[in-house]
């Protein structure tokens, strides 16, 4: 009689079942990373589509001589595509203007807010980016 009769299959099912572990885990981290490059991808988007909201108010405000309380941006392309972009701004004073040493001076407020996806979802995105500008 042989006492060690079938020993080698246990230790195959235990290298078995370690391997499958691993390759369980290894796939659960690389998508985890996966889903954390994208969310990078898609802030990153956000915040140039933001910023390009920013760059459209100052703009209005500045050249077009207008501060309009809130606004849509205009449609955007390339890799903003798909972004909702809000801008809003703010004149200071409402009315006439800040005198600074003899020189009239008008300030604005602009706040762009861009957004994609829905409030809650996993692929929602929103950055939002202020800047103030005297003329």
């Amino acid at each position: 009689m042989n006492p060690q009769r079938g020993f080698a299959i246990i230790t195959a099912m235990f290298l078995i079942v370690i391997l499958a572990l691993l390759g369980a885990i290894i796939v659960s981290l690389s998508s985890t990373q996966q889903m954390g490059v994208t969310r990078d991808l898609q802030g990153s988007r956000a915040y140039f589509a933001a910023r390009a909201g920013t760059e459209w108010g100052v703009y209005q405000a500045l050249q077009a001589g207008s501060c309009t309380a809130s606004s849509a941006l205009p449609a955007l392309a390339g890799s903003a595509a798909g972004f909702a972009v809000q801008v809003q701004c703010v004149r200071s004073p409402a009315a006439g203007s800040l005198d600074e040493g003899g020189t009239a001076v008008v300030v604005y407020q602009i706040t762009s807010t861009a957004t994609q996806g829905t409030l809650g979802a996993l692929n929602y995105v929103e950055r939002q980016l202020q800047t103030v500008v005297s003329q």
